[in-house]
């Protein structure tokens, strides 16, 4: 069987399980780690958007996008 080598934050992470004691102590976590990343995501589409790399013309083709894997 081949073992995972963890990065820094997968081990702080894993280490702070070990205060998580009810569900509701996970869901709380989740909402958290939850937070920081659509925050993290929002600030990347304000920057995309304030130098110009992403506008209204770019955003509508999305609506129009359908990239599907193909299926064999």
């Amino acid at each position: 069987m081949e073992s995972t080598e963890f990065n820094q934050a997968q081990m702080q992470l894993l280490e702070m399980m070990s205060f998580v004691r009810t569900p509701e102590s996970l869901a709380d976590l989740n909402k958290v780690i939850s937070d920081y990343f659509a925050q993290q995501a929002q600030e990347e589409i304000n920057r995309l958007w304030a130098t110009g790399e992403l506008n209204d013309e770019k955003v509508e083709n999305f609506r129009h996008l359908h990239e599907r894997t193909p299926y064999k």
